[in-house]
């Protein structure tokens, strides 16, 4: 994914996670606040939630997904590295992408959806809290290495 251009290093702050599990957190608790009011929020919120975690893991091993790379890019780093625990994220990539470029501007989030997103995203957050100390700096020598 280096390689590809999916993924850049990072160091200095850009390389400590625990930011970004603090944002997870906030995050989620917004979402949980307005799930009732506004469950496309919600929704859209708690998706942000899980990447901010994903993105808090990348960050620890000194990674970062690039414009190119984006949300596809820490799918695929989090699916490849952690497996299951985060296989949530991509169900929830594609469902933010459709209520953020709708084909129909009425598109809604049902009570238990929102409800399930909140759910999952919380599971991410917890697992990348759990992760965060074990993970090291990703050393990448590059193609010609």
């Amino acid at each position: 994914m280096l390689a590809g251009g999916e993924l850049q290093q990072v160091t200095g702050a850009g390389a400590d996670g625990e930011p970004w599990l603090v944002k997870a957190a906030a995050t989620i608790a917004t979402a949980q606040t307005i799930a009732t009011a506004d469950p496309n929020s919600a929704y859209t919120l708690a998706y942000d939630a899980a990447r901010f975690a994903c993105v808090g893991l990348l960050a620890q091993q000194g990674l970062r997904p690039t414009i190119g790379g984006g949300h596809v890019a820490v799918q695929q780093a989090m699916l490849r590295q952690f497996g299951d625990a985060f296989s949530a994220f991509a169900v929830m990539r594609r469902r933010r992408n459709e209520l953020e470029y709708p084909e129909f501007p009425d598109e809604k989030v049902e009570a238990r959806e929102v409800a399930e997103a909140i759910a999952d995203a919380t599971h991410m957050i917890e697992a990348a809290g759990k992760l965060l100390g074990h993970l090291d700096l990703f050393f990448f020598q590059g193609e010609d290495s």
